[in-house]
């Protein structure tokens, strides 16, 4: 049943009407992030209590007995300078452990209140495309954090912190992939990183489009309670003419991210300041034939 929501914020009020009583606090601070731009972390909800205490994220909006229209006030702040983007994303206290997705997977890979969740993403969400889908070309999805950068790491620049053979990869990945960035973060940090690696702009590859935080969903797992992860089926129902289950992979340092579509997701061991001597110079090879990605980093070690 849908529940409408008006919230008050900056001095102006932002009809929330998509969700239902099924959605959790949690799915209306990541609504509101796409109206406000305002990160879920950095949101306080007034007016959202559970027996007089503040509603947690996984509180489901049904338990909270709102009328139709309700009005609440958020509280929060935008990120507006070019340092708070380019620094690292907010430390999050209820970030959860990484496990074995195939425990779960059959959990929650199929249940309809999860798939209802990615059909209005692809409603809803809007994706820039930066450069046209070419046909007849795979699709390769890339995380950003520890993925493709270490961002917690300390150096001059960005450049410093980059994957090994970063801008070869993508190159030789471009021949046959049409390439997608995806990252748990805002847009703005997102476009920041790909320009300071010299990745949006690089002309031996091109970014077909970028994702945010705001294309995830929150699942429910028994083990693990809430989680966030990046349904690729988000991207299929948006370009199911050129993208599907049995053309695209995955590639995080987060094996959770892919619990939807487990087939689909390679994990890969973080790129961190100790391991940046792990230069996989033969990695494009495999990205080609499907068996893994940056050298299968799962396993990969350093030489000396």
């Amino acid at each position: 049943m849908a529940l409408p929501i008006i919230v008050k914020w900056g001095g102006q009020e932002y009809s929330v009407t998509t969700l239902s009583e099924d959605d959790t606090v949690l799915d209306l601070k990541q609504f509101l992030k796409t109206l406000t731009g305002v990160l879920p972390e950095r949101q306080k909800l007034l007016g959202l209590k559970v027996k007089g205490k503040p509603a947690e994220n996984d509180v489901k909006l049904g338990a909270l007995k709102l009328k139709p229209n309700t009005k609440i006030m958020m509280m929060g702040t935008r990120e507006e300078s070019l340092e708070d983007v380019l620094g690292p994303p907010p430390d999050n206290d209820d970030v959860v452990n990484d496990f074995d997705i195939e425990d779960e997977v059959v959990e929650v890979e199929n249940r309809e209140e999860n798939l209802l969740k990615i059909s209005r993403r692809v409603k809803e969400y809007k994706v820039e495309i930066l450069n046209p889908p070419r046909e007849g070309k795979k699709l390769l999805v890339l995380d950003v954090d520890y993925t493709l950068f270490d961002h917690r790491s300390c150096a001059e620049t960005g450049v410093e912190l980059m994957r090994p053979y970063l801008h070869e990869f993508l190159t030789s990945a471009y021949e046959d992939y049409d390439i997608v960035i995806w990252s748990a973060t805002n847009m703005k940090w997102i476009e920041a990183k790909m320009k300071e690696l010299g990745v949006s702009t690089n002309a031996n590859y091109k970014i077909t489009f970028m994702l945010d935080s705001a294309a995830m969903i929150t699942v429910h797992t028994p083990r693990r309670g809430l989680i966030d992860v990046k349904p690729l089926g988000v991207i299929w129902g948006k370009f199911s003419e050129f993208y599907s289950k049995k053309n695209t992979i995955m590639f995080d340092d987060i094996g959770r991210n892919f619990l939807m579509n487990p087939q689909n997701g390679l994990k890969g061991r973080k790129i961190i300041k100790s391991t940046r001597g792990c230069h996989v110079p033969y990695l494009s090879t495999l990205v080609k034939s499907h068996v893994c990605l940056f050298g299968n980093t799962e396993r990969q070690t350093c030489e000396s």
